[in-house]
């Protein structure tokens, strides 16, 4: 019969220990071996000359261009395939120009029936008096609306490219606002709590009378982007996303361009092809007037606004 021990001398014995060693629950070297903390490692200056001299013995061997003979061949050959380039294009260009027709002849490519077209029967069939507005909202809405989508996609990009992380960036963007915007200026300010009005309704002013006389979408909503760039700069960001955000944004133009594609879609398909349409016209020169001109400038703008109002912020301060 064995004989029972205490605690204490139970843990001082060498089954004890071993029974911990294979649990792992006890390192047998911990307090038993003499442990320093690690130093932190350090170049000698003697190696680092050393290295800095290897560097710049392999930076001078890669752009060793005088004595390296394949890239002396490789420069021979741009040069002179830049000097044929240049002549080959320079052959086709003339070839090009002989053959175009003498100018101001009755048969230039510019004297044909489609500016003819708009111009003799413009008012008639798109109901617009700026024959400009009828052209490029009627004859060629498809191009429009594709320029339209381009300005869409630029932003669309420039978000991608400069966009910051709201979590990370939201603190040092706000200083920076706080520094570079002028503050409680008083003369800026005053000037802008009259001129924004002003600028934002003949902005409204230019794309509703666009198929009436000079303006148009991309004109006034240049205006109008411009009015909010400058009551951001006067007021700063706050006070400016109230009304306007990244999801104001994205919703106008996205409704915008939806809008445009829908009326414009169902208006040549209804109108091609000598097939009347089923908009009216209305008076011309009335502001309600040339079928979905109108409407498709109001579009435009709304795009053009946004567009403009948004690379500002962006480049500004990296988001709404």
């Amino acid at each position: 019969m064995s004989k029972k021990v205490s605690r204490e001398a139970y843990e001082k014995t060498r089954s004890y220990k071993l029974s911990q060693w294979l649990h792992g629950t006890k390192d047998p070297f911990l307090g038993e071996v003499e442990m320093r903390p690690q130093e932190e490692y350090r170049e000698s200056e003697k190696l680092l000359h050393e290295y800095e001299l290897q560097h710049q013995s392999i930076i001078e061997r890669a752009y060793d261009v005088e004595h390296n003979a394949q890239v002396r061949l490789f420069q021979k050959f741009y040069n002179i395939f830049s000097v044929v380039f240049c002549l080959c294009l320079l052959f086709i260009l003339l070839m090009g120009v002989s053959y175009l027709p003498q100018y101001g002849h009755m048969e230039n490519p510019v004297n044909n029936e489609v500016p003819a077209r708009y111009i003799e029967s413009g008012l008639q069939e798109t109901g617009a008096v700026n024959i400009v507005t009828g052209m490029i909202l009627d004859y060629r809405a498809f191009d429009t609306l594709g320029e339209s989508h381009v300005l869409f996609l630029a932003t669309c990009t420039v978000l991608i490219l400069l966009r910051r992380d709201k979590k990370k960036y939201q603190e040092t963007a706000e200083h920076n606002d706080r520094i570079y915007e002028p503050k409680n200026d008083v003369i800026l300010q005053t000037a802008a709590r009259v001129l924004v009005p002003v600028i934002e309704i003949f902005g409204i002013y230019v794309i509703l009378g666009g198929h009436l006389g000079p303006g148009g979408g991309f004109s006034g909503g240049a205006v109008c982007g411009a009015g909010l760039i400058l009551y951001l700069n006067a007021f700063g960001f706050a006070k400016t996303e109230r009304f306007f955000t990244g999801k104001t944004y994205k919703c106008m133009c996205f409704g915008a361009l939806a809008c445009y594609s829908l009326a414009k879609t169902y208006s040549f398909f209804t109108g091609a092809n000598h097939i009347e349409s089923v908009i009216p016209l209305g008076t011309p020169g009335a502001i309600l007037s040339s079928g979905l001109i109108l409407v498709l400038d109001i579009c435009v703008g709304l795009v053009v606004a946004g567009t403009m109002y948004t690379f500002y912020v962006m480049f500004r301060k990296g988001g709404y």
